[in-house]
């Protein structure tokens, strides 16, 4: 089992952090968590140590990503809880298999596993027919899914609500920066805004989802909804991030088009063997 350093901060000022970060006051916290504001202060503060259940629960109150509780406990001088030891280790293998053979069950249409930087992980055929004419730069692993939607060399000139979909996913992005604090996550959302320079977000319409308008390399218009999946109770902090994300037609014409792709296209081996 791997982890970051700890922060150089003692855990109450960690805390402290974490709880500025949820805009939550004293008060929200002690009411979340039913511990007391003079506690809490005094936690915060150095003079109280909290115990490692302690620092567990103000930190699920506060909806602390695994790997940054790994550092709270660190802080307080306790051994981590969560393993987080990559997603090719042996401890994930049968959770990673059980994931792309998700991927497969998926056919004819599009699926892709991604980790919590929008890296894929693997996908399935259906996804080839979506990446005819990208940059093949932008095709080198890891393939990041912002980018390749996003870039001018990518999706971007194909995707017919390029000012919706980009905005879908500049929100997706912002909000998860905004939780972890991460600084891989908040430069890519810096990463994103610089693609978007100059395109006004737009507001949902009054379709009951939003979809994703792609021309096809031979200018067929393909229409999908996604769904995005995760692990809902993970232990491991490699997984607490990784997500299925799957595209349904949203129009006869592109799922009879799929169907016809999947009697002549083989499916692709996935990544690994």
């Amino acid at each position: 089992m791997s982890t970051a350093a700890a922060d150089t901060r003692e855990v109450g000022p960690l805390l402290r952090t974490w709880r500025v970060r949820r805009h939550f006051s004293q008060q929200d916290l002690s009411d979340r968590s039913s511990v007391s504001t003079r506690h809490l202060s005094r936690v915060e503060t150095g003079r109280a140590h909290p115990t490692p259940e302690m620092i567990l629960h103000l930190a699920d109150c506060l909806d602390v990503p695994l790997r940054e509780r790994n550092r709270l406990l660190l802080a307080g001088g306790y051994a981590p809880r969560y393993q987080d030891g990559g997603l090719d280790g042996a401890s994930v293998a049968v959770v990673m298999e059980g994931l792309r053979q998700l991927l497969d069950a998926h056919l004819p249409y599009p699926a892709l596993l991604l980790d919590d930087y929008w890296d894929v992980i693997d996908y399935n055929a259906g996804v080839d027919a979506l990446l005819a004419g990208c940059a093949a730069e932008l095709l080198e692993p890891p393939v990041n899914v912002v980018r390749l939607c996003l870039h001018r060399e990518g999706l971007a000139p194909r995707i017919g609500n390029f000012d919706q979909w980009a905005s879908h996913l500049l929100h997706q992005i912002t909000h998860r920066a905004e939780r972890t604090h991460d600084p891989r996550h908040l430069a890519l959302a810096e990463e994103a805004r610089m693609h978007l320079a100059g395109t006004r977000p737009t507001a949902p319409t009054g379709s009951p989802v939003l979809t994703l308008e792609l021309a096809a390399a031979d200018g067929h218009p393909l229409r999908f909804f996604s769904t995005s999946a995760q692990l809902t109770a993970p232990t491991d902090a490699a997984l607490e991030g990784v997500r299925m994300e799957t595209f349904l037609p949203a129009d006869a014409s592109t799922r009879e088009r799929f169907v016809r792709l999947s009697r002549t296209t083989p499916q692709r081996a996935p990544a690994g063997e």
